[in-house]
C-alpha cells in the first residue's frame, strides 16, 4: 500500500514540518553596549545653565536636574544619563554647542557603562 505511515520511506510531509518547527533554534540577540554621558565640573559655566541643559537635553525634573548639577559642582564630574552609544554622542554634541553659543567652557565626555 503505497504512501503508508508505517512502511519506510514513506512519511507524513505535515508531520516533517511540525519536527522541524520544534526543533529550530532561536537566535538569540545581543542589546546594543550602553555608554555614560559625564559632565565635567568647571568655573565658569553658571549652574543655572547646567540645570537648564540637564532639563532640556536629558529630560531631567527640576530636582532631580538640581542634585545632578550639585553633584557634578562638588564631586568634579556626574553621569547625566546611559544610552546607547549613537544617542550619547548627539546628547553630549548639543550640551557642547549649546555651551559654546552661550560662551561657556562646559565640557562632557562619554564613557563604556
Amino acid at each position: 500500500m503505497a504512501g503508508s505511515p508505517g512502511r519506510p520511506g514513506n512519511s507524513d510531509p505535515t508531520r516533517e514540518r511540525r519536527e522541524e518547527v520544534a526543533t529550530r533554534a532561536r537566535p538569540k540577540v545581543r542589546r546594543p553596549p550602553r555608554f555614560k554621558v559625564v559632565l565635567f565640573n568647571d568655573d565658569y559655566t553658571p549652574m543655572e545653565f547646567v540645570v537648564a541643559l540637564l532639563e532640556q537635553i536629558f529630560d531631567k525634573g527640576p530636582s532631580e536636574a538640581t542634585q545632578l548639577m550639585l553633584k557634578v559642582h562638588r564631586s568634579g564630574a556626574a553621569v547625566a544619563g546611559v544610552y546607547v552609544l549613537e544617542v550619547a554622542e548627539t546628547k553630549l554634541a548639543s550640551v557642547h554647542r549649546r555651551a559654546e553659543d552661550r560662551g561657556y567652557p562646559l565640557r562632557g565626555g562619554i564613557e563604556p557603562e
